[in-house]
């Protein structure tokens, strides 16, 4: 699998975002969807990346800064069509080891609190994510849960 830096002009990423930001709409209320679009993942303090096999996208993944110490997953997300194929983990280890290059000492995400998220939640605790507080700009929502792991 290639794991690289992605600008996001390609048609096959925006397919999978929008098929991320879709998947986000069947579950969550509008006003709990913290999921960024195109444009938003390519603000100056967000690496994304994208995961290939040969010439197919397989996943994709970003890393966003919250400041020189602390960082927060976005946009983690495996193509449909190559699930359970070991692509988030490969992702998320790619993930924590640019967090720990860089210094991070903390890495953060949301996710939602519903049993349609049981999946995602489970798989960040394997990797020593744990349930925390609200952290950045987040506030406390009965849609969401944040979890967190020290580098």
């Amino acid at each position: 699998m290639d794991i690289k830096i992605d600008d996001l002009s390609g048609s096959e990423i925006t397919k999978l975002i929008n098929e991320h930001l879709h998947g986000m709409t069947l579950h969550s209320p509008p006003e709990s969807i913290h999921a960024l679009n195109l444009e938003q993942l390519q603000q100056q303090d967000i690496t994304f990346w994208s995961a290939w096999e040969g010439n197919e996208l397989v996943g994709c993944g970003a890393l966003k800064e919250i400041d020189g110490q602390h960082g927060e997953i976005k946009s983690m997300r495996t193509s449909s069509f190559h699930l359970r194929k070991g692509v988030a983990k490969r992702l998320l280890h790619h993930i924590i080891g640019e967090a720990t290059r860089r210094g991070y000492r903390k890495l953060s995400l949301e996710t939602g609190s519903m049993d349609s998220f049981d999946p995602a939640r489970r798989f960040y605790a394997r990797f020593g994510f744990n349930y925390c507080n609200p952290f950045s700009d987040y506030k406390e929502d009965p849609n969401s849960v944040f979890m967190e792991k020290n580098l």
